[in-house]
């Protein structure tokens, strides 16, 4: 059976690295609400650090991509924002 969920939920990537704080926990914020999310370590793949940076401009992260609207760090305020108001 399919999740209704999932059907609904845009798409999500999370550009991160390892190490950092920050991005574990914007993953844990996403994964304790059952969002699916493509998690992508700039560190290791210098072509979507490309990506992320053309994106938006930043080479910090993380960076979250949901369906389209880009959030530069964890914000919790605008994760939710960016999940319930998609384009």
């Amino acid at each position: 059976m399919i999740d209704e969920r999932t059907l609904l939920q845009p798409k999500v990537t999370v550009y991160s690295t390892p190490t950092c704080p920050y991005c574990v926990m914007a993953k844990r914020y996403l994964a304790e609400r059952g969002i699916k999310y493509d998690d992508v370590d700039v560190a290791a793949d210098q072509s979507r650090a490309l990506e992320m940076l053309t994106k938006t401009g930043q080479m910090g992260v993380p960076v979250l991509d949901i369906g389209g609207q880009v959030i530069i760090g964890f914000d919790r305020n605008a994760i939710d924002y960016a999940l319930m108001n998609r384009k």
